[in-house]
Formats: structure tokens, sequence, C-alpha cells
């Protein structure tokens, strides 16, 4: 059976682009993209999604009462289409226990830093990138991580480091760590489509391929 995937976007959905490329050029044998949502209708990451015929689904969060209500709906849309794995990539609302515990170990995020710096609430885009700047270090990078019942703490898959250049800004930053991130996503999801992932504590061990 091949792990579906749903993948939970909010923009423009480079990093689900980077998973579908993935995903067609084979690098994703044991899995299949079944499944992209948004909470913004007009997201061209859902474009995308219907470029390669793969079910794009819209969620208005008006709505809905509450998050929690929003994200029952969600779960709904994942039990329907049997998903075994979501991707958050660059979905901009923040999932609520009705999801996170169901999925346990089971969603990923790629965060444009090396957590645990630079994360929680109000660092995502181009605020995590001029927090890096600010605060003189001289790498920086992107996070591919287990999402859990906080924000940006999750059990760390993979990282990648890209350093900060003496007359960089945060959009010249951005872009470099953007390339890391198309590269290391894909990585991440292939290692748990192959079963490779083992949680312990808060380290996740990579084990050799069978």
């Amino acid at each position: 059976m091949k792990t579906r995937i749903a993948v939970m976007v909010s923009g423009g959905g480079t990093n689900l682009q980077a998973l579908l490329d993935a995903w067609k050029s084979g690098q994703f044998n044991q899995a299949e993209i079944s499944l992209v949502v948004s909470n913004q209708e007009k997201a061209k990451a859902l474009d995308r999604a219907r470029a390669v015929h793969v079910p794009a689904l819209f969620l208005n969060p008006a709505q809905y009462k509450d998050r929690q209500a929003y994200d029952q709906q969600l779960l709904k849309s994942f039990q329907e289409n049997k998903i075994d794995l979501i991707c958050l990539a660059g979905y901009m609302r923040i999932l609520t226990t009705v999801i996170v515990r169901q999925y346990e170990q089971r969603i990923m995020n790629i965060h444009p830093a090396l957590l645990p710096a630079f994360g929680g609430e109000g660092m995502y885009g181009l605020h995590v990138h001029e927090a890096v700047m600010q605060s003189g270090a001289k790498y920086s990078g992107c996070t591919v991580h287990f999402v859990d019942e906080g924000t940006d703490t999750g059990p760390i898959i993979l990282q990648a480091v890209v350093p900060v250049l003496d007359h960089d800004t945060p959009d010249k930053l951005a872009e470099r760590v953007l390339i890391e991130e198309h590269r290391l996503y894909p990585r991440a999801v292939s290692l748990f489509c192959e079963g490779r992932l083992q949680v312990a504590g808060k380290r996740v061990l990579i084990k050799e391929k069978a």
C-alpha cells in the first residue's frame, strides 16, 4: 500500500511544487500526493495541484465557528481520503489538537531556520530571516520536523545549513534558504515513506535502508 500524502498550503506553493516534482520523478515510489488543502481560495498552490490532477480543496475558515470546528472538517477530509502523512508547506495556521493527536508523528513541517532557534509564534516568512540577521548569527538554514502540540517544537528530522553572508539582506538569505528547503523536504518525505524514521524522545533516528 502506498503512503497517501496531503499537503497543506496558504500561498504560492514552491515547497508543494518541490514535493510534486519529486513525486512525479519517482522519488516517492512508495507514496502518492493524494490531496492539497488551503485556507486561501486564491492560493497559487491550489493551481499547482490542479495542473497535475491532484485534488485541490479550499476550506474557508470564516464558515466555521472556531479553529477546532475548522480542524474537525479538515480531519474528516483526511480520513475520507485515507491520508497517512500530512505535510505543511507554507500553511499559515497552527493546527489544533483535533488533528495533531490523530496524526501524531505523521505531520511534517518545513521551517526556514535552524530550530530550536528562531521558531515559535510570529516566526514565519521574512520575519525569520530578519531575526536571524539582527541576531548576528553566522549561519541559518532550514529544518524539517514532526509537528507536536507546540509551535515549531516537534522532533527534528533533517536540517540544512546556509551561511549568512556579510552583505546579505533578508530577501537574499531567504532565497538561498529556499533552495535548501526544496531539496530537504522531499528527502524527509522519502525517508518517512520508506519507514526509516524512528522518534526517540526529541531525536529522530534515521534507520539504514533495508
